[in-house]
């Protein structure tokens, strides 16, 4: 007898809708304690969409493939 309060996508099913016109994909990584998360970064005004936390590898491999990415770069 539970409720669903949130609807469950399916893996790699993209929750934001990427534009490679004007964004391109970065892993944003903390120098302190190493937490990357994976989202968007628009070219023009440089603002940042987090998209997901990375723990290991294939967190990277389901973001890439969800997005069809083949490549990216990491800030720190």
């Amino acid at each position: 007898m539970g409720f669903k309060f949130f609807k469950s996508k399916a893996p790699g099913t993209p929750s934001y809708k990427y534009d490679p016109e004007k964004e391109k994909p970065i892993i944003k990584a903390s120098i302190c304690n190493g937490e990357q998360v994976a989202g968007f970064k628009n070219k023009t005004t440089g603002q940042f969409s987090e998209v997901m936390f990375i723990k290991d590898n294939e967190d990277l491999n389901l973001f890439m493939k969800t997005y069809g990415l083949n490549h990216v770069d990491k800030e720190y």
